[in-house]
């Protein structure tokens, strides 16, 4: 344990009558921010104020009356730290500390029942990962990812093993926000399903918000993953290389200037069409990669700055070509970059956050030097995000504006809309109290204004709620709120094989909007053991989706329709010497409302009720870890019921008139008559993946050999139906895995 800077500044008027202290806690080794620490502050008769630091490592304690104190940090891995401290009328103490880590060697797998972090540890729709989450988690590569551990979580639903999309309680993959150091990334997912843009080396922690989110999180109707990268190493330089068949990355970092400046950089580039193609039984022709890069400043004791940037690129194919139908590439590049400045302000007791961010995407349909169907989505965001501390409440409160301009070309797709350029600009400002009305209930209230200027002037005000009871190892939580969007993606979900996303603006008179409920329920009835229980319900409307008719392929129209989501999420994580593991279940239904004119003329009916093709009823994962003579053996078993899917009742000809044509030679479309939306079930899903890793620990290195196999039964688990053949479209067979990671230091 060491100490960083100590300052001290006065105040005047009311606060004169009181002290506070705050500042950053770190990690003693690379100087990294340590999330989660307890810290307290105690008097001759117990704990006075208490807390835990955020994901930056800031820890506030304010409204203390002057005297002399004892303050405790602490933190599951680190040695404990105190200090006697006298407090004078109107100080405010700014301490940074950094903890060292214990260093002790355990032979067996051990997770502390005091981390804020796990499988089962949900409040409100919220939960915290960390790498060492991802990392038990077997994989075709030898480092973890975040599109790995998304999809064992209830409620997250997987369209197959490509195509990176993911659907979260009941949303489309665009009603998800996806955040990496305040940056917007459209599209975070690689088109092959085990992987995003966001290895496990890159990732501090992670919150996933399922549902019943707060400010400042607006925009989308289904989801939050908010990532924050690690900031680097300040003390010294570490590395690491990866190759394995499917993902070879490199990682480094270090200081510019030792103990104030730090930057960490990573690349991955997949070998999947040159190497793993070879041993696998299926063509798989998929490239992608991603680079991130971030350079973290300490201003000041009090300051901090850091500079992120992200890039991504994926090509593919997604699909089986036939005599007459060829398939088209589809590809999608990410970039982002992105400014954050947090600043603790000497004289006030606040946490300013600024954020000056820029963001891309560009997707396109068919060859890359001249695509059929394009799209590009980019912008910039503003936000100023501020937090006070108070002896029974914490207040935040922000502003923001962003400016997405979308630009498509989409070649007869979605007919009977008007592409070319858009911009939506939108102002919005937020206030989130946090009332702690006694030691074990706490209240969140949230209320967001919003401006579309531009567009009318048209605004918006939208609440939410969220409530925290603990008792012991007892915590129920609840959560509410209203939600908006006012961009969305398009996408053709008649064919599951059709991935191209198009972005587009809302009109501001009819933006798909949602209502959050959810409730839970979590218990540690003994150390080793956590349980939780969240149920959740989901009104949508106003979402946009492809019209029900058999004009040729992806030659659509846009209809709106609404949807109800509901659903049970079951966890349960257990902690033993040798072994860890969990168990989560999802129970869900989802259900959409369409009414157009033209369905009357193909099913008897305008309204048509119907599953969208992610409605998954039943979900559950296994997953356990545990060391065997010194190796590591990781293994997870997926199972997923049915999900519904467009039946063909038969194929005909179909020719667009334009002018005087030869019918008898001129060529034609060939057209789906579907049956009703979705009434056909896709067999049940399920596999199994194993990995058994080993270290091995030199001066210089750690040497890390992993072999594996994914789908280790080798079950033929079905993609899609093509539509346009009636032939199955499989997911990956039995794929043998091998890899070997050096962690230089």
């Amino acid at each position: 344990m060491t100490l960083g800077t100590l300052a001290v500044t006065s105040t005047t008027g009311a606060e004169a009558q009181t002290a506070s202290i705050r500042g950053f806690v770190t990690d003693t080794e690379d100087g990294e921010a340590l999330a989660g620490v307890n810290v307290v502050l105690e008097s001759n008769t117990g704990i006075l104020r208490g807390g835990s630091t955020s994901s930056d490592g800031i820890y506030n304690l304010t409204r203390i009356a002057p005297g002399t104190y004892v303050l405790r940090v602490s933190f599951v891995g680190y040695t404990s730290f105190s200090d006697t401290l006298a407090f004078r009328s109107g100080q405010r103490l700014t301490l940074n500390i950094e903890l060292a880590a214990t260093g002790a060697e355990l032979e067996e797998i051990v997770v502390e029942a005091e981390t804020e972090t796990g499988a089962a540890r949900v409040t409100a729709g919220l939960q915290t990962i960390t790498p060492k989450d991802m990392d038990l988690l077997p994989t075709p590569d030898i480092s973890g990812d975040l599109a790995s551990f998304l999809t064992t979580l209830p409620g997250v639903v997987s369209l197959g093993d490509r195509g990176g999309q993911l659907f979260i309680r009941g949303g489309e993959p665009s009603h998800n926000m996806v955040l990496v150091d305040g940056m917007y990334v459209y599209q975070p997912y690689h088109i092959l399903g085990f992987y995003s843009a966001f290895p496990s080396d890159i990732i501090h922690q992670a919150d996933i918000h399922t549902a019943g989110y707060g400010a400042p999180f607006t925009g989308r109707i289904a989801s939050v993953i908010d990532v924050k990268s690690r900031n680097g190493n300040k003390h010294g330089y570490a590395g690491a290389l990866a190759v394995a068949p499917f993902v070879s990355a490199a990682q480094f970092e270090g200081p510019l200037i030792r103990d104030r400046v730090s930057f960490m950089g990573s690349v991955r580039q997949s070998l999947v069409k040159t190497v793993a193609q070879q041993y696998v039984q299926q063509d798989m022709p998929y490239t992608f990669g991603d680079a991130f890069a971030k350079v973290h400043a300490i201003i000041s004791p009090t300051s901090q700055l850091s500079v992120s940037g992200l890039y991504t690129h994926d090509r593919g194919t997604i699909g089986l070509e036939s005599e007459d139908r060829i398939l088209e590439e589809v590809g999608w590049k990410n970039a982002a970059l992105g400014l954050r400045y947090v600043v603790l302000p000497r004289a006030l007791p606040f946490v300013i956050e600024i954020l000056l961010s820029y963001s891309r995407l560009e997707t396109q349909q068919g060859p890359s030097d001249e695509p059929v169907r394009w799209s590009k989505i980019q912008g910039f965001q503003y936000a100023a995000n501020m937090t006070s501390f108070y002896e029974r409440t914490q207040w935040k409160w922000g502003l923001y504006w962003r400016a997405p301009e979308i630009t498509a070309h989409l070649g007869g797709l979605f007919q009977d809309l008007d592409f070319g350029f858009s911009r939506r600009h939108k102002a919005g400002l937020y206030l989130e109290p946090d009332f702690y009305i006694t030691s074990g209930l706490k209240a969140r209230v949230t209320l967001v204004g919003e401006l579309f200027p531009g567009q009318e002037d048209r605004g918006r005000i939208e609440s939410r709620f969220r409530l925290i009871w603990q008792r012991g190892e007892h915590e129920v939580s609840a959560g509410a709120g209203l939600y908006h969007q006012e961009v969305f993606g398009l996408n053709d979900r008649r064919d599951a094989t059709n991935v191209f996303t198009s972005w587009r603006s809302a009109p501001t008179e009819k933006l798909s909007e949602a209502i959050h409920a959810l409730a839970g329920y979590r218990v540690s009835p003994f150390p080793w053991l956590e349980v939780s229980l969240e149920g959740y319900y989901k009104k949508i409307s106003e979402l946009f989706i492809a019209e029900w008719t058999s004009y040729p392929r992806f030659t659509s129209r846009l209809q709106r329709a609404d949807g109800k989501a509901g659903g049970l999420d079951l966890r349960t994580e257990v902690r033993l010497p040798y072994f860890y593991g969990y168990v989560n279940y999802g129970l869900s239904s989802v259900r959409y409302t369409s009414k157009q004119l033209s369905n009357e003329l193909w099913f008897g009916t305008e309204r048509l009720h119907f599953r969208p093709p992610h409605d998954r009823r039943h979900q559950l994962n296994l997953v356990g870890t545990t060391r065997l003579n010194g190796f590591d053996v990781s293994a997870r078993w997926n199972f997923g019921s049915g999900r519904p899917y467009n039946q063909v009742y038969g194929f005909d000809g179909f020719l667009l008139l334009d002018g005087v044509m030869d019918l008898f030679n001129a060529p034609d479309e060939q057209r789906v008559i579907y049956g009703r939306p979705f009434r056909g079930i896709l067999p049940t899903y399920h596999r199994l993946d194993v990995t058994v890793e080993r270290e091995f620990e030199s001066k210089l290195f750690t040497l890390t050999a992993q072999i594996g196999a994914i789908n280790v039964y080798d079950r033929r688990n079905l993609f899609a139906l093509d539509l346009f053949t009636t032939e199955h479209n499989w997911q990956l067979p039995i794929v043998p895995t091998a890899g070997l990671r050096f962690d230089f230091r």
